[in-house]
């Protein structure tokens, strides 16, 4: 038919190879320009949720910055609540909490989900205020302590890990950036972390997501421990930093954490009663309250909320 040139298969066979041969190129923009109005939308919650933060206010410098010379944590009459400024509600988290944490001694922290264990911990290196009572570092206000001096002053193990985009000895050495080769090994050996980083492609200088090298939960948290022995600092808070180990590296943690715990401040929060058989104190919270205090051997036998942890 094309060749006798009949015009009106020409012109078929004309839309017909324009549809063949444009039809992929049009059918791409078209298809994106179906999903724009959803990509606006997520840029859009993120743009706001950017300028909420923006529109915090930065914690407070004190004018005559104070230095504590001891490292016992107290808590006077604490109490603190989250606040949705979107929806104009406040959530209360804590309520009249009091209790220390000797220097050089060990503290627990245990209860249900949701009965502010975690908001005590955020508390302490200042990541909201409170709103009534203090919180005191060897008898100082932290509201009196330079941010600085605070953030050296307590290091964190969280049930949560985070690791930078990097490689392994960079994730150890920020602990102390001034850390020198042999200080993060001994950290890391420290933390029973050695053994496998040694196996890794490049040891130390394996970047982490590089060539598929990836971490467990239990590896990971240890490199965070090493980080945490390197800062040395004399308080350290331990946020659930076993509560999803398995039993080979709970064992390989808990060795890690001896390490690390030696004459320092600890606040250690669990759900599990195996990890806090050795503190010297239990605290007991329940929906923002103290509701026990003691050692292990008096709470285990006492009716209340301890019978019911791990």
């Amino acid at each position: 038919m094309l060749i006798q040139g009949n015009p009106q298969s020409l012109a078929l066979a004309a839309v017909w190879l324009f549809f063949i041969i444009m039809g992929p190129g049009v059918a791409s923009p078209i298809y994106k320009l179906t999903f724009l109005g959803g990509n606006t939308k997520e840029i859009d919650e993120g743009v706001a949720r950017i300028d909420r933060i923006l529109e915090k206010k930065p914690v407070p410098e004190p004018e005559h910055p104070e230095v504590p010379q001891s490292y016992e944590v107290e808590f006077r009459h604490v109490s603190f609540s989250y606040e949705n400024t979107e929806q104009g509600t406040r959530t209360e988290a804590l309520r009249d909490v009091c209790f220390t944490a000797p220097q050089g001694r060990i503290t627990a922290l245990v209860g249900p989900s949701g009965s502010g264990k975690s908001t005590v911990a955020n508390l302490i290196p200042r990541f909201w205020d409170v709103e009534q009572g203090e919180i005191l570092i060897g008898g100082v206000n932290i509201k009196n302590i330079a941010t600085t001096q605070l953030m050296d002053t307590v290091s964190f193990v969280f049930q949560d890990t985070f690791l930078f985009y990097d490689t392994l000895y960079e994730n150890i050495a920020v602990g102390s950036p001034a850390a020198t080769k042999e200080t993060v090994v001994a950290a890391a050996k420290a933390a029973q972390c050695h053994e496998f980083i040694e196996r890794l492609p490049q040891g130390y200088e394996t970047r982490i997501g590089d060539e598929g090298v990836y971490l467990s939960g239990g590896e990971a948290q240890r490199v965070c421990v090493a980080r945490a022995i390197l800062k040395n600092a004399p308080i350290l808070v331990l946020d659930e930093a076993t509560a999803f180990a398995d039993p080979e590296n709970e064992y390989k943690m808990q060795q890690a954490l001896q390490s690390l715990i030696k004459g320092k401040t600890v606040i250690i929060i669990a759900h599990r009663l195996s990890s806090i058989v050795s503190a010297d104190n239990i605290v007991v919270l329940q929906q923002g309250r103290i509701v026990q205090q003691g050692q292990h051997d008096d709470l285990s036998v006492a009716e209340g909320s301890t019978r019911t942890c791990g």
